[in-house]
């Protein structure tokens, strides 16, 4: 659904979603980025479980947190990309750290 505009360039990073290796552009929020790789649901719902993908883009709704290098709750679309990044999907209510 979502595809790079051909006249976007930029240094190209891995990263993985899920422990799949994957590949983006630095600079691209981390959102963008699992979206073009395909990526549609970045975590599930405390009760009923249904997938949740950014609705807005802008840090607003809430609907994009993902856990990034080990920190869970991060919202994907306020995170630029970098090398080397770990993304995982949250299932469920989020961990408070208690």
């Amino acid at each position: 659904m979502f595809q790079r505009l051909p006249d976007i360039s930029g240094t190209t990073v891995h990263f993985s979603i899920d422990g799949k290796p994957t590949t983006g552009i630095e600079g691209d929020s981390v959102a963008a980025a699992l979206l073009v790789a395909g990526h549609n649901a970045f975590r599930t719902t405390a009760v009923s479980g249904a997938e949740r993908g950014p609705y807005c883009l802008m840090g607003a709704c809430h609907d994009c947190y993902v856990e990034i290098d080990g920190t869970a709750n991060q919202q994907a679309c306020r995170i630029r990309l970098r090398d080397g990044m770990s993304v995982l999907t949250q299932h469920g209510k989020r961990d408070l750290g208690r």
